[in-house]
């Protein structure tokens, strides 16, 4: 759990409209100060603050976007019960070095009749793309929003949505944006699980679970360490950690290339182990990486 320290109470500006926010930017650049955006869904945890504390070092503003954008949510999500905690988000954010919130309203960022989306090719099919269609169609869409609205210097992504983060290394570059996209480790908790404000989601025993994708990360990580190359083993290996479990299924489990996120039959290169399971009613993500040169794999998370 997250403390609620002193200092995480200072007040910091908060926006909620297009308007508020390009004139606090404007400001900024008046004063020839470089800006990072640290885009949020918000319910933060260590992780998002991890990316916030790295925009304040490199940085002279940080600004934060919170807003739970419908656009990535497909039918029977969890749109509607996704947590929210504006003034909690607000005080952690403060803590964290973030000098602006930005968190609009729905009607804000998509009034009526708005017509108009991003998609990315290609990368967007896989993973889960496959299993969300329209769910990076959304995300490119409110992220090229944010850089439009915002302009900053920086932007800051999480690896544990390391296909979000490789589909916006591609956008930027097919768009021109003028953005340096900056990636950051996963985060976990002590026992390995991946922070996610969905973890709020898991009662006791799914929570206990919920360790088997980390386990099973690892096993698939030891697998190729030891030499097997043969994708569809370690693949086979990995589902059978997770379902091992009581309470899980497999959404996907995948062994591709880190760059293309194409899957792979040999394993070779940099390599992504991903995996997408459902524990009771909540779908979880986590990866790896790894480089396999010269017959010899090394973990590898950039």
């Amino acid at each position: 759990m997250i403390e609620l320290q002193a200092k995480e109470m200072t007040v910091l500006e908060l926006m909620t409209t297009i308007a508020a926010a390009r004139k606090f930017v404007a400001a900024a650049r008046q004063q020839g100060k470089s800006i990072g955006l640290v885009p949020t869904m918000g319910y933060l945890h260590e992780g998002h603050l991890t990316l916030a504390r790295t925009a304040r070092e490199q940085n002279d503003v940080v600004m934060m976007s919170i807003f739970v954008n419908p656009t990535q949510f497909g039918p029977g999500e969890d749109l509607e019960r996704y947590p929210r905690d504006l003034e909690r988000d607000r005080k952690l954010a403060a803590g964290a070095g973030v000098d602006a919130i930005f968190a609009p309203a729905v009607a804000e960022m998509y009034p009526p009749g708005y017509a108009t989306y991003v998609q990315v090719e290609g990368l967007t099919e896989v993973l889960c793309g496959a299993s969300r269609p329209g769910h990076f169609r959304g995300v490119a869409t409110v992220v090229s929003k944010l850089f439009n609205i915002v302009q900053p210097d920086r932007a800051y992504f999480g690896l544990k949505d390391y296909q979000q983060a490789v589909v916006i290394k591609r956008l930027v570059r097919d768009l021109n944006f003028p953005v340096d996209i900056i990636t950051v480790p996963t985060v976990r908790e002590p026992d390995g699980l991946a922070m996610s404000s969905r973890n709020k989601y898991l009662d006791p025993d799914q929570r206990r679970s919920a360790l088997a994708l980390y386990r099973a990360l690892n096993l698939g990580a030891e697998l190729i360490r030891s030499g097997e190359r043969r994708a569809a083993v370690v693949r086979e290996a990995m589902a059978g950690e997770i379902l091992a479990r009581p309470g899980t299924r497999v959404d996907y489990v995948a062994v591709n290339d880190a760059e293309t996120l194409a899957p792979l039959e040999e394993i070779k290169g940099r390599v992504l182990l991903a995996l997408a399971v459902w524990v009771g009613n909540t779908r979880l993500i986590d990866n790896l990486t790894l480089e396999v040169k010269d017959d010899v794999a090394h973990h590898d998370e950039k």
